[in-house]
């Protein structure tokens, strides 16, 4: 399929010139582009291809960036991407030096807000409108629209800039993107509330019956055509979602087919000429365009390189999926699900709780095996926490699989509701450390610290995933507030076929030891970057040992002071900041005992990190097996440098 429309673009203000029937073929082409570049280089592709049209709309009728687009999460923005002169770039999104995943205010003067985490954009847009009343910096008369997904929608902080922003009564459209779901399908009342329209049985073969009967000549077709205008008044009257936003202060256009360019650039015409907070209630399709990805939009919410085959000529031609490479190991999260069902099945009090994450954080399977030991409060971190809270109070074993980056956002919730109360809540911390591609919105590079300050809760981390498992059992039999951190994909490999078994609380692990130059201590995923570390020193004569310590909280104080005492020098590697983190805890065990020591602090520097692979990011960062390496052969050869 060529792209003549789409080639001759310079500018979202060309937009402007194309008729009607231009824009429609604009919408295919961009569709055919997105498939075409996402197959080169992956990156997220449903959501994007669900928004088309209301994206070309927006760039279309409104004039950016000028008039300010926000985008809640953003992993839908790859169409406005290539709208706004980054087309060629998409075939680096999400890659080392390339552009984000993600709007982001320092790539793009198009990019207003920079996003990553739900329910953001309507707070952001209330800001924006706010400063264009005041005409603050010239910009008076701006026109903001947010565009939020129905999932973010269930996010608590939607609803309080829904409440402040019906209160200022600024200008201001948002835009509701109702696919029926986030990443997972959606759940909850709200999510009902959006889809529910006068469908039913009755109403149906009433309106069926009645037309029938004027087809006849036995009513007139006045009397239907009042009988249909009364029908949609009332059904603008006992509308859910119209009741739900008008009460807010909103005036509520809607339903309209999203992927529909005429009905959507006629809402968006319309909430233009108003004075107040107007939302438009969009229908999308997630995945509209690509078949694959309309009938199964989780698989297809990000893809793999080279997952789609390049669309051809013939829309009727069969699309088929290229076998993905077959991992060696299964990822943590995948191991953290089964062995979650496994001891759900040991022990009826615990259940799993998830933020509209199943898939991400393995607990789909709980959901189809024990679906009354499941819970999924959509998107709602907070309430998560204290909902677990309230389950632990009644004798309950909550576990609450939450990513590293989305548990931030219930922060409060973690001190006041479990800690402070004591209560044995367990912490899954999916994606701790750097996830690679996503970049510094979705690194979890922050739990470490962020809740080792806390009294009551016990901060772990394992070596493999057979710790791994063994941190879930010990969790499951503790009194209190407990954590484990584990990273984003493949774990090591070793064999997990043998029961769990509880772990001192406390109690770290010495992996090797032959001499004394150098204390190598990993932490999680670190640890087996420390062993390796350790066998390229011992070739250059320089002997370590290699502790795995397990608990950032508490310490093994006794058995890490000693071993202090017996080395020259001592590494920290973490895959979090070294600011508040792991090695800090190191640092403060040497002060508060007034050890003599040498210090070095591997992990995440004091700075945002950005996108890359992994391994990328890794070495960039200097914790890796090399990092690790160069680290100590620099102190012992200025070490020698002075002593000779």
């Amino acid at each position: 399929m060529t792209t003549p429309i789409l080639d001759n673009l310079q500018s979202p203000s060309d937009l402007k010139k194309l008729s009607k029937e231009d824009l429609k073929l604009l919408c295919a082409e961009l569709r055919h582009d997105l498939i075409s570049r996402v197959n080169q280089v992956g990156g997220h592709f449903a959501s994007s291809l669900g928004v088309v049209e209301i994206t070309v709309a927006m760039h279309a009728l409104f004039n950016t960036p000028e008039d300010r687009i926000v985008w809640d999460v953003g992993h839908q923005a790859y169409i406005h991407k290539i709208l706004t002169g980054r087309r060629d770039e998409i075939l680096k999104v999400r890659k080392l030096n390339g552009i984000s995943g993600f709007p982001k205010r320092t790539e793009s003067p198009y990019d207003t807000f920079g996003v990553g985490h739900a329910g953001t954009s309507i707070s952001a847009a209330i800001g924006m409108a706010e400063a264009s009343h005041h005409d603050y910096e010239g910009s008076k008369d701006r026109n903001v629209i947010a565009l939020i997904g129905d999932g973010a929608m269930t996010s608590g902080m939607a609803f309080e800039a829904l409440n402040h922003s019906g209160q200022l009564h600024r200008k201001l459209i948002v835009i509701l993107n109702d696919n029926e779901m986030s990443i997972a399908p959606n759940v909850g009342a709200l999510s009902w509330a959006f889809s529910k329209t006068l469908t039913n049985k009755f109403s149906t073969s009433a309106r069926t019956h009645f037309k029938s009967l004027v087809e006849k000549g036995l009513i007139p077709k006045s009397f239907y055509r009042a009988l249909d205008r009364a029908e949609e008044a009332t059904q603008g009257f006992f509308s859910t979602p119209a009741m739900l936003f008008e009460s807010f202060g909103y005036k509520y256009i809607g339903p309209v087919d999203g992927n529909n360019i005429d009905q959507i650039t006629e809402a968006l015409e319309r909430a233009k000429l108003q004075d107040g907070p107007v939302l438009i209630h969009a229908l999308t399709k997630k995945g509209k365009g690509f078949s694959p990805a309309e009938k199964d939009p989780v698989k297809y919410h990000a893809v793999k390189a080279l997952t789609l085959i390049e669309e051809k000529e013939d829309s009727s031609a069969k699309k088929k999926a290229i076998p993905a490479k077959k991992e060696l190991a299964p990822t943590y999260t995948k191991v953290f699900g089964d062995t979650l069902v496994e001891l759900c099945k040991l022990d009826k009090k615990i259940v799993g709780v998830t933020a509209a994450m199943p898939n991400g954080t393995g607990l789909t399977k709980l959901a189809n095996e024990l679906p009354d030991r499941y819970f999924d409060v959509g998107i709602a971190e907070q309430h998560a926490v204290t909902f677990a809270a309230g389950l632990a109070c009644e004798g309950m074993k909550p576990v609450c699989a939450i990513y590293s980056t989305f548990l931030q956002r219930a922060y409060d919730q973690v001190i006041h509701d479990v800690c402070i109360q004591n209560l044995p809540v367990t912490f899954a911390i999916d994606r701790s450390g750097v996830v690679g591609a996503d970049g510094p919105t979705h690194h979890g590079v922050f739990d470490i610290a962020y809740l080792r300050s806390l009294p009551n809760m016990v901060v772990m981390a394992p070596k493999n995933e057979a710790e791994l498992r063994d941190m879930m059992i010990t969790s499951a039999q503790y009194k209190g507030p407990i954590s484990y951190r584990y990273p984003r994909g493949s774990a090591i490999g070793v064999d997990i076929s043998h029961a769990p078994k509880e772990i001192e609380i406390g109690k770290a692990e010495i992996i090797n030891s032959n001499g004394n130059d150098v204390l190598l201590i990993g932490i999680g995923n670190t640890v087996k970057f420390c062993e390796d570390a350790g066998k390229d020193l011992l070739a250059k004569n320089i002997k370590s040992t290699v502790l795995n310590a397990r608990f950032i909280k508490p310490l093994d104080e006794k058995l890490i002071s000693e071993l202090i005492k017996k080395h020259t020098l001592v590494i920290t590697a973490e895959d979090g900041c070294i600011q508040g983190g792991f090695g800090s805890a190191i640092s403060e065990l040497i002060t508060d005992n007034f050890l003599d020591a040498k210090l070095i602090r591997l992990g995440i520097p004091d700075q945002f990190i950005e996108h890359g692979t992994q391994e990328e990011l890794y070495e960039i960062c200097g914790y890796n097996t090399k990092g690790i390496t160069n680290c100590a052969l620099k102190h012992f050869n200025s070490h020698l440098k002075k002593v000779s």
